[in-house]
């Protein structure tokens, strides 16, 4: 018998209901299938999911971490390896840290681990797995459309065409892109000890 479950979203999104058919292949992680309603028509949605031991690069402990959280990493619909799990000097020039992002019990966390304190995660952003589909394709099925990739000082200087007043204007580390495929990026940075959003300009 399948299990319908209502959610609330913002925007365009009303009412939503889905059907979820999980599916395991062990090449391909975990996917879940279903149908949601947007303007009043039903729409297929699928997600991928990776477990943690995809990303064997990933330190012991933060995997340790990762898989304690119930953690798996969900796969943009335009992926063509395991992504969602990058590394960057993102707490310093020269650090070595990591971002992940977690998906565990329908929310999607996007988690930083610095190389000084590899055990006291930062979350610097949460939200429904669901508020993060687009359609990506002529049938109009709706896939996962969020990812983060480091981002060099050069790639964040490139991006901006006018930045706002008090962000850093000289970076000496890398960024953190927060990526809503086709639609829009923004940039953390960690500097003072605090984290900053940069906004790319228009």
């Amino acid at each position: 018998m399948k299990q319908e479950t209502f959610f609330l979203l913002p925007a365009a999104f009303l009412v939503l209901l889905v059907a979820a058919h999980p599916q395991t292949d062990l090449t391909a992680g975990t996917l879940t299938r279903g149908k949601l309603y947007v303007s009043g028509h039903e729409v297929p949605f699928v997600i991928r999911r990776l477990p943690v031991s995809s990303f064997p690069e990933l330190p012991e402990k933060i995997a340790a971490q990762l898989e304690t959280l119930g953690c798996m990493i969900p796969q943009t619909f335009q992926a063509h390896r395991p992504e969602n799990v990058v590394r960057g000097s993102l707490e310093r020039a020269g650090s070595s840290d990591w971002a992940v992002l977690c998906s565990a019990e329908g929310t999607v966390k996007l988690m930083v681990f610095f190389e000084s304190s590899p055990t006291s995660p930062i979350t610097l952003a949460s939200e429904k797995e669901l508020a993060r589909l687009e359609s990506h394709d002529p049938s109009g099925v709706m896939g996962f459309a969020w990812g983060i990739d480091p981002a060099s000082p050069s790639q964040v200087h490139d991006a901006q065409s006018g930045l706002k007043r008090n962000h850093p204007s000289k970076l000496d580390h890398d960024a953190l892109a927060d990526v809503f495929v086709e639609r829009t990026v923004v940039f953390h940075f960690f500097s003072k000890n605090a984290w900053k959003v940069i906004e790319p300009g228009d």
